[in-house]
């Protein structure tokens, strides 16, 4: 979100006329390529690097909902083709940065009004979800999804409507996506052909307006797709008309829904390459639901789409067993709710509400009643439906079936829910609404739910491709809910791929700005647009590639037990330090056992709940093994005072042995003071995720090999300076 300033004399009326007055001076659309060329391209040596984004989060970077006011006012006149001298040009260029920031001020203002009022105490606690308010955000929060995410989804929401759309259209979904794929490969060569022609000695003619120009011809050539087809598309997606109910900056902007501009000589001119991917995702639904015979089933076919999508991609971390779709839940012989798809991972539940509604036109001019209106529908609804399930399986008094009929039994009795909130389309400032207009029930085991489209959730099982991380990731997420301030969900993944999701309780809260996404942003367009670069930003996914730390989590993703799903959420969410410790003690535990045969433990407490592991290597029985662990493990607790403690025995090759968790609120005993009034005392005041940490191990004879693995005895290795 581009901050803008807190003041303005002007109306935002008074604004936008001067903007559409600019907007139609001679040759203005040579300012609008400039700038789009300017904020909207990366340029990159052999290899994409985040730093290479960082120009698209500048503080004068337009983003493109002001370039698309730009674009929708160009359009109420002929456009004038016209090259306006260097000296107009830069003029045009820094009246548009001017008058942007002084529409920003005008929309803004009530926001900033009440922030101040808020300092002073004299805020009104209604203002924030009063539409005036909700107007900025909703204007400029970042964009939620990837251009092509859009491009790529759009196959599958509207691979049913085929037969529809070749009968009133004359083209199929998938026509129509390589037509838009073949538009930004044809775009991005064009541009750089144009800014190859500027002479260097002749900067009067220097223009990159040539670099949008796209003609039908070379579109057919490169896509595939005959040249009728082609055609076809590039009609559906042009300009008709001149705009004219766009009279305001949330107003209904026709260039969104058709981004191409015709041009006299039969070509048309496409100023973002990412209007055409959103139009592609969006606008054949309101083809469809303007024919009335069939939007019925269009609106169908977009509910299967939401429900679909979000289940193969929970299925693609969690494993197809593990994922089913439409699920009753019956309390007697009634019907108690619906879960669209539900997801289980050892004694963890995810219940999964998919809806297909957006965020209208009357809400974003900030009508109060039509923003609280598409947000009960949207959101509230599905999340109350969700909360009803979530405490009937919890309560354990309901029965689960499939939309056959037949019962789907829970293998472990669920500890806790996650409630997820999936819509279809971006919905701007979802975070924020949510925050404004929810109230969640949150309990120990149902945990605060997760409002997102499926543009994250694509992003999120992308990036986080197994269930312990993942659900720890929206375990962390949902507790901070209250503690972040973000414009979009993809720079809270962003800041937990890099350094973990985790904030430390002094800070009551934490402003993320959007540069912090271009990590993810450049990990995705890696992978999804085959870009040279990083495909996994450099954070929790790399810093312990290859040590003991990262194979303990691989063999605890590999399971799905309740004690190993909860040793995972524990070793997931501490800090770099206190992973580190545990890495170390691996190795000399499991080194020192091999070697001399005895039992080697380490012990980490984390955070000021007194939460804990012991880690234990014992070549003994697994009985005897075991009972030492759980005995270990209860004085630990009970010195700590703490509500849980982990406990893993490993076998020397660092494989999992055995494990035990206790879970219970901690009583003072006589019995268990006495016993434990030898162990050390963890000190009191520790910050999270600073461990403390103590080792022990049996005493080694002077005769007995070394534990440190020379070969050599004892007495003449690390005797007297042991390590």
């Amino acid at each position: 979100m581009r901050l803008g300033p807190h003041k303005t004399s002007k109306t935002e009326a008074e604004v936008f006329a001067e903007i559409f007055a600019l907007c139609s001076s001679p040759g203005y659309a040579h300012a609008i390529a400039y700038i789009c060329h300017r904020d909207n391209f990366v340029a990159f040596d052999s290899e994409m690097k985040a730093d290479d984004m960082q120009r698209l989060f500048a503080s004068d970077r337009l983003i493109r909902t002001e370039i698309t006011t730009l674009i929708g006012l160009l359009v109420q006149n002929a456009v004038d083709l016209s090259l306006p001298s260097p000296e107009t040009m830069q003029a045009y260029v820094d009246r548009t940065l001017q008058l942007m920031e002084e529409l920003h001020a005008a929309i803004g203002m009530p926001m900033f009004e009440n922030m101040t009022a808020s300092r002073s105490g004299q805020s009104d606690e209604a203002a924030s979800q009063r539409g005036a308010f909700l107007r900025e955000p909703i204007f400029y929060g970042g964009e939620s999804a990837y251009g092509f995410q859009y491009r790529d989804f759009s196959p599958e929401k509207y691979g049913k409507d085929n037969d529809w759309l070749r009968r009133k259209m004359g083209f199929d979904i998938q026509a129509a996506t390589a037509v838009v794929r073949a538009i930004g490969e044809r775009q991005n060569i064009n541009v750089m052909e144009a800014h190859k022609a500027m002479p260097p000695d002749a900067p009067a003619s220097w223009t990159i307006l040539p670099g949008f120009y796209l003609a039908s011809e070379e579109l057919a050539l490169a896509s595939g797709v005959p040249i009728e087809e082609v055609r076809a598309v590039l009609d559906a997606f042009t300009l008709k008309g001149r705009n004219t109910t766009f009279t305001d900056a949330t107003a209904f902007n026709s260039i969104s829904a058709t981004p191409l501009i015709p041009l006299p000589d039969g070509r048309v001119l496409l100023f973002q390459y990412y209007s055409i991917v959103e139009a592609l995702y969006e606008s054949p639904f309101y083809w469809m639901g303007a024919d009335d015979t069939y939007k019925a089933k269009a609106f169908k076919h977009r509910g299967e789409f939401t429900e679909s999508f979000t289940a193969r991609r929970l299925a693609k971390v969690f494993g197809g067993a593990n994922v089913r779709s439409n699920i009753d839940v019956f309390h007697g012989k009634n019907k108690a709710g619906e879960i669209d798809v539900l997801v289980t991972f050892g004694d963890r539940v995810i219940v999964v509400q998919a809806k297909s509604k957006r965020l209208t036109l009357e809400a974003r001019k900030g009508n109060d009643g039509q923003i609280e209106a598409d947000f009960q529908k949207a959101i509230a609804d599905s999340y109350e439906q969700g909360l009803l399930c979530a405490r009937r399986i919890l309560d354990g008094d309901c029965a689960l079936r499939d939309s056959a009929g037949a019962e789907v039994k829970l293998v472990w009795a669920p500890k806790e829910v996650f409630i997820l909130n999936v819509v279809a389309d971006h919905y701007p400032a979802l975070s924020f609404q949510a925050g404004q207009f929810l109230k969640p029930e949150v309990s120990d085991g149902i945990r605060p739910p997760f409002i997102m489209d499926v543009f994250l959730l694509d992003a999120m099982t992308e990036m986080l491709e197994t269930p312990l991380r993942l659900l720890s990731y929206i375990n962390q997420r949902v507790l901070q809910a209250d503690r972040l301030h973000l414009a979009h969900e993809l720079v809270a993944l962003s800041f937990h791929l890099k350094q973990n999701l985790w904030l430390s309780p002094e800070n009551s809260l934490v402003m993320l700005g959007d540069d912090i996404s271009s990590d993810l942003d450049l990990a995705m367009t890696v992978r999804r647009d085959g870009v040279p670069g990083k495909r996994t930003p450099d954070g929790i996914l790399t810093k312990f590639a290859g040590t003991a730390f990262e194979r303990l989590i691989t063999q605890i993703e590999k399971k799905s037990d309740p004690a190993a799903v909860e040793l995972g959420f524990l070793l997931l969410s501490i800090g770099e330090e206190t992973c580190r410790h545990i890495d170390e003690a691996i190795h000399q535990i499991t080194r020192r056992a091999k070697v001399d045969g005895k039992l080697h433990d380490f012990t980490v407490g984390i955070g000021e709940t007194g939460e804990g592991i012991c880690l234990h290597c014992n070549p003994k029985s697994s009985d005897e093994a075991a009972d030492r662990l759980a005995a270990h493990c209860h004085l630990r607790k009970y010195t700590q005072k703490a509500h849980k403690w982990i406990g893993l025995c490993l076998n020397t090759d660092e494989s999992i042995r055995m494990g035990v968790v206790l879970d219970f609120e901690w009583e003072q005993s006589d019995e268990m003071d006495s016993q434990t009034a030898t162990m050390q005392q963890r000190k009191g005041g520790a910050v999270p995720q600073k461990p403390f940490v103590k080792w022990t191990r049996d005493k080694t004879g002077r005769n007995e090999s070394c534990p440190c693995g020379s070969g050599l005895k004892y007495k003449k290795c690390h005797l007297g300076n042991a390590p």
